[in-house]
């Protein structure tokens, strides 16, 4: 049997539904949680798709339609 997991410990992904409220109150919404949240996302996401061996064009065709998207949404308010 696999050991009890945390609720604080749990990904988003893994969260039931009727859970995700106690989940959402125990996350750090302060600067520097937001911050580090943010710090985590940003090194999966260079390690998974930038700081490869063989590189392709996904992480930074990602970046790039992102950058779209954003100031697609900047331009055009009314969106």
């Amino acid at each position: 049997l696999p050991a009890a997991v945390l609720l604080k410990d749990t990904k988003l992904m893994d969260v039931k539904l009727g859970q995700l409220g106690s989940w959402l109150a125990m996350r750090d919404f302060t600067p520097g949680g937001i911050l580090g949240a943010m710090r985590r996302g940003y090194s999966r996401y260079y390690n998974k798709y930038i700081n490869v061996r063989k590189g392709g064009l996904g992480g930074i065709s990602m970046v790039l339609a992102g950058y779209i998207v954003l100031s697609y949404m900047w331009s055009y308010s009314h969106v």
